[in-house]
């Protein structure tokens, strides 16, 4: 992927409640009437984010860990618009676990796809960010942009395709491994988690295993931010560190 030399600077995405009376459509039209100016091109805020765009214009897997708000996703989100607007691929998927965290999913209103979409909006919110909604739509018409849960990704082969597997952390070693098997031709992907933020029982999620298994492999890169590099609110920082 091309190197970029004009940055802007990285703003957090909005926080909107989730709730409504009636389902909530990522793309419906009060969201679209709020559509916005995006920014195309980001500026990292520290050296360990530097060194994450800096692997994913050199590597085919890259993997990225840290703790919250150190713009793990949203930098992935992020050089994937950029190659797709490059013409560098094809397609972007966006892949993240759909687990419960102290709520069932099963109580949620709705069909299956609206069950769903809570827990997909954070790679919503970052892709309307980078290119506004207008043309996030037709992207997801089209399957240009296709956002979908693990389970989904077994059995493919994801050629010239920009992958992003979000919150990793929820993911089993089984699971984490089958999605790296997916990996096609002229194929990037980027998985980011925590490991230290796992819904999973103890001992269930893959993360951090595959993580220090994959360290080994010249191909493959493996970035890990800390507390210094969180780019939300100051304090989000401060509490991780006693907590």
């Amino acid at each position: 992927m091309r190197k970029t030399s004009e940055h802007q600077n990285i703003h957090s995405s909005n926080i909107r409640p989730l709730y409504r009376e009636a389902a909530w459509d990522p793309l419906d039209s009060e969201e679209q009437s709020r559509d916005k100016r995006y920014i195309r091109k980001i500026k990292p805020q520290s050296d360990n984010q530097q060194q994450l765009l800096e692997a994913i214009d050199s590597y085919n897997v890259v993997m990225a860990i840290g703790p919250a708000g150190t713009g793990k996703t949203y930098l992935a989100v992020a050089k994937g618009v950029e190659a797709l607007e490059a013409g560098e691929v094809n397609k972007i998927i966006l892949c993240r676990p759909a687990v419960e965290a102290g709520e069932s999913l099963g109580y949620l209103p709705g069909a299956v796809d609206e069950k769903l979409a809570p827990y997909l909006r954070p790679l919503y919110d970052a892709l309307s960010d980078r290119m506004g909604l207008r043309k996030l739509k037709k992207y997801l018409h089209d399957g240009t942009i296709e956002i979908a849960p693990v389970a989904y990704m077994r059995g493919r082969t994801l050629n010239n395709a920009y992958i992003v597997v979000d919150e990793a952390q929820n993911c089993t070693y089984g699971q984490i491994k089958m999605l790296l098997t997916r990996l096609g031709w002229q194929s990037t992907m980027v998985m980011t988690g925590d490991p230290g933020q796992t819904d999973l029982l103890n001992g269930l999620s893959g993360l951090a295993d595959i993580a220090n298994k994959l360290a080994g492999l010249d191909d493959v890169a493996v970035i890990r931010l800390k507390d210094k590099d969180i780019v939300r609110h100051p304090l989000v920082a401060a509490m991780l560190t006693v907590i």
